[in-house]
């Protein structure tokens, strides 16, 4: 089989950084045609300059990257330097990109690959907030119909929320977008904290990050120390979730995770639970399904094909 176009809708992030890694380090079942940048853990100005940087750190330097949206659709930012840092890569010492960023809009790249691909072909894969990815819906109504597959990570069920009781952070943010990206009619599979939570990098999982003797095995450990201290703190979990690659490994080995098709809606409303992902896990409604809500995976083979795929950059 043909690597599988995408494009990676990101907010780096130092678990969006794993992700991009993954991608780039798996030619044979990815191709990367471009990377968008949005407004998430961190301002546009500090996302872009985030991807450019992890390309470079994978010696990816020819795969353009975008800036998109720099403000959710109609809500104030908020931005999650708490988790991430005041970079968004807190961790290692990576110097600033040489590579330029591209002059085009993001969102416009996002609507003129869709139209120029063949139908169907394009993967579209948000690690963050839903804005370029509406935005483009928006502006461009007869793309979604060509859209492959949106395979994201967003949302919860049973974990519930992160950033509120309520709701996951990616859709908390812009939950307008995430409504017209779940109503899009584009076939969607969706990387919750349900599952993000079981990716852990436990420090024996970590060190094996290190002693790949990298330069890539020594940033992802260093990245995921630093991140993993928030998670300690909050959940007292052994380690950090891994939530973004999640989306990048179910590219590779789909087989790793287990989910149902079920009907997802986007609270817009509530102020108490502004962006939560109301997933009828239970089928007790009569809404159509509209998403593979994606529910267990296979802990030690994500981290085995993660280590594996490190070890090639």
């Amino acid at each position: 089989m043909s690597a599988r176009k995408i494009i990676i809708d990101t907010d780096p992030g130092q678990d969006d950084a794993v992700a991009i890694l993954l991608a780039l380090a798996s030619p044979e079942e990815i191709d990367v045609l471009g990377i968008t940048a949005v407004a998430g853990n961190v301002p546009l100005p500090l996302t872009q300059k985030n991807a450019r940087i992890v390309c470079e750190l994978a010696g990816k330097t020819d795969v353009p990257v975008f800036a998109g949206c720099d403000v959710p659709l109609s809500r104030k930012l908020v931005t999650a330097e708490h988790v991430h840092g005041k970079t968004g890569l807190d961790g290692p010492t990576l110097p600033d990109p040489t590579m330029e960023l591209q002059t085009k809009h993001g969102v416009d790249f996002i609507i003129e690959t869709l139209r120029t691909e063949p139908a169907g072909t394009v993967t579209l894969c948000p690690l963050g907030p839903l804005t370029n990815i509406a935005c483009a819906f928006e502006k461009a109504p007869d793309i979604a119909e060509r859209v492959q597959e949106i395979i994201l990570m967003g949302g919860a069920y049973f974990e519930v929320g992160n950033i509120t009781p309520a709701a996951e952070f990616n859709i908390y943010v812009d939950p307008e977008a995430a409504d017209i990206v779940f109503k899009s009619g584009a076939p969607i599979v969706v990387m919750p904290l349900d599952v993000t939570h079981k990716a852990l990098v436990t420090k024996p999982r970590n060190d094996t990050f290190r002693t790949l003797g990298t330069k890539v095995g020594l940033a992802v450990a260093e990245m995921t120390d630093f991140f993993e201290r928030f998670d300690k703190d909050k959940y007292g979990s052994a380690g950090a979730p891994l939530h973004d690659p999640c989306v990048t490994a179910y590219l590779i080995r789909p087989d790793l995770f287990t989910g149902r098709h079920i009907n997802v809606e986007i609270e817009t409303q509530s102020e108490l639970t502004l962006g939560m992902t109301v997933a009828d896990w239970w089928g007790v409604t009569d809404r159509a399904p509209n998403a593979l809500f994606i529910g267990d995976v296979d802990s030690d083979g994500f981290f085995d094909l993660l280590t594996e795929r490190l070890a090639r950059l």
